[in-house]
């Protein structure tokens, strides 16, 4: 816009010293020449805006004036400062963060990689013993993080569930299993985005009330509490010792849920006396009204379904009652979880890889029914279950060392478990002949599978004890022998020897011979 248009706009009001001597305000004014043609006060100018005057009042022609000035003024910062942020970037002057918004978190668990130049990043496994006569299964190395650096890269959000997104659980029935039909059976394995199966607890109103699995108010109340680590186990028929952790850190005893499932035969038959249901890092948990007789059976349940007994834990790892654990469970997690990526970890089995060799192991060491086992097997057969080859890489092996399960609670492993025990219940309760099934089923519908480490490393962070009837048949290790030292040690009184006829001949036995304690049979030698 031209000065002379803002001029015309400032004349057209006049001088305001001039209105104030006639007596009148400009304003005052306004609606009297509202009334009057422009075309007479510019009678010389036949310009644009004496054009517009025509059709339009004094007033409304100011407004128009107004709004083109103040548009043009707006484009004219508009492009000015446009300039100066160009000529600001190229120089460096501007954060392109400032100008971008920062991408959203991603909501699940990506993974991630050690730094170059860990340790663990070139560790390899030594290479086996030299001696081949120990051809049995043994631990080997582990490369763990230290506890401080684990608890650092523990995810703050789940990893991914493929497909499934909802996972729900069928209620209602006389059994605690369920037993669903083959249809339903075959339904299940049907991956969906949401999905209701047969897991367990299909009678009470939750996992421990009225269910065949039951539990005092006040535990199922503290399980549902724990919100991060549990590490669960169970002995039912007193078949074993509770063994104590080992090797757990501070932060650990805080933050991780340490819970031990007994039956009332084993409570019953605990050494230990225990106070405000806890021996040890354990919090004992007494489980009434078992649903099975079977108390391999029964193990089942906590085993494969800790989902459900923790609705809110994120992450578990289960050890079998004969099993002491001697690791860190965030040192486990990150090794066999986190690091890798994965959501389900187990250990294969040391010798065997095939479910057919596992089925026939079973039978020979009197494991479960035989016709039993062969029903199983042949149902699995029909339904295209082959022998394990290098053909199913990179799958390493069909059978797997199920004392140890490392997992995290998402739909999808729920799933897995869900329906690994449902085929438990259905059919012999050797987990390791019907796991290969289930997690081939899923994988095809999900490309989702479970990770398989080596059984030596399993044997690296737990110990595995003698079952109570196998220690009932040992004998008792031999006492450690006295010393010379030793305050409390025995003098035998002085023992003569039968003399031989004929001799005149004898041997002294001197005062205060100390006894070395020598096992020879259950007989003592003297030194």
């Amino acid at each position: 816009m031209s000065g002379g248009s803002l001029g015309i706009r400032s004349g057209s009001y006049g001088p305001l010293d001039k209105h104030l001597q006639n007596g009148v305000l400009p304003i005052q004014s306004a609606s009297a020449a509202r009334t009057k043609p422009c075309s007479k006060i510019f009678k010389e100018n036949e310009t644009l805006i004496h054009w517009i005057c025509k059709f339009t009042g004094r007033k409304k022609v100011g407004m128009l004036l107004l709004c083109v000035i103040s548009a043009v003024v707006f484009a004219l910062v508009l492009y000015v400062g446009k300039g100066e942020e160009d000529r600001g970037s190229d120089y460096g002057l501007f954060d392109n963060r400032i100008r971008t918004m920062p991408p959203p978190p991603p909501s699940y668990f990506l993974g991630y990689t050690l730094p170059p130049g860990h340790p663990c990043n070139t560790f390899s496994l030594p290479p086996p013993p030299a001696d081949k006569k120990r051809t049995g299964p043994r631990p080997c190395p582990v490369c763990y993080l230290p506890v401080e650096e684990a608890v650092a890269v523990m995810p703050k959000v789940p990893s991914f569930s493929p497909v499934i997104k909802k996972l729900s659980y069928i209620s209602g029935g006389s059994e605690f299993g369920g037993h669903p039909t083959l249809k339903q059976r075959d339904d299940s394995y049907h991956i969906r985005d949401s999905m209701n199966v047969h897991c367990g607890f299909v009678k009470g109103t939750k996992p421990g009330h009225g269910t065949g699995f039951d539990m005092e108010d006040d535990d199922v109340l503290e399980m549902e509490q724990c919100r991060g680590i549990v590490v669960a186990s169970a002995i039912f028929g007193d078949f074993d010792i509770i063994q104590q952790p080992k090797n757990i850190s501070e932060y650990s005893k805080k933050t991780v849920c340490f819970y031990m499932f007994v039956d009332e035969e084993t409570q019953a038959g605990l050494k230990t006396k225990y106070e405000n249901k806890k021996i040890g890092l354990w919090r004992i948990i007494l489980v009434r009204n078992l649903p099975y007789t079977d108390s391999r059976r029964n193990g089942k349940i906590p085993k494969l379904l800790l989902h459900r007994l923790f609705p809110n834990a994120r992450f578990s790892i289960w050890i079998d009652g004969k099993l002491e654990l001697v690791a860190d469970p965030y040192q486990i997690l990150e090794r066999f979880l986190w690091r890798r990526n994965a959501s389900f970890a187990i250990s294969r089995h040391y010798k065997r890889f095939d479910v057919f060799d596992e089925a026939e192991a079973n039978k020979v060491a009197g494991k479960y029914d035989n016709a039993s086992i062969d029903l199983q097997v042949e149902f699995y057969k029909k339904e295209g279950l082959t022998p394990y080859s290098q053909a199913k890489l990179p799958i390493s092996s069909d059978v797997p060392e199920g004392c140890v399960i490392i997992r995290e609670h998402i739909p999808i492993s729920n799933l897995f478990t869900c329906l690994w025990f449902n085929e438990v219940d259905r059919f012999t309760s050797r987990d390791q002949l019907s796991f290969s099934t289930v997690r081939d089923k899923i994988r095809a519908s999900t490309n989702w599978t479970v990770s398989m480490f080596l059984d030596c490393e399993r044997r690296n962070f737990v110990v595995q004890k003698y079952h109570k009837e196998v220690l009932a048949h040992l004998a008792p290790p031999p006492p450690p022998p006295y010393s010379a030292s030793d305050p409390l040690r025995k003098v035998l009184p002085r023992r003569r020897r039968g003399r031989k006829s004929g001799s005149r001949h004898h041997r002294k036995v001197n005062r205060g011979m100390v006894v070395s304690q020598v096992k020879v049979g259950h007989s003592f030698s003297l030194h």
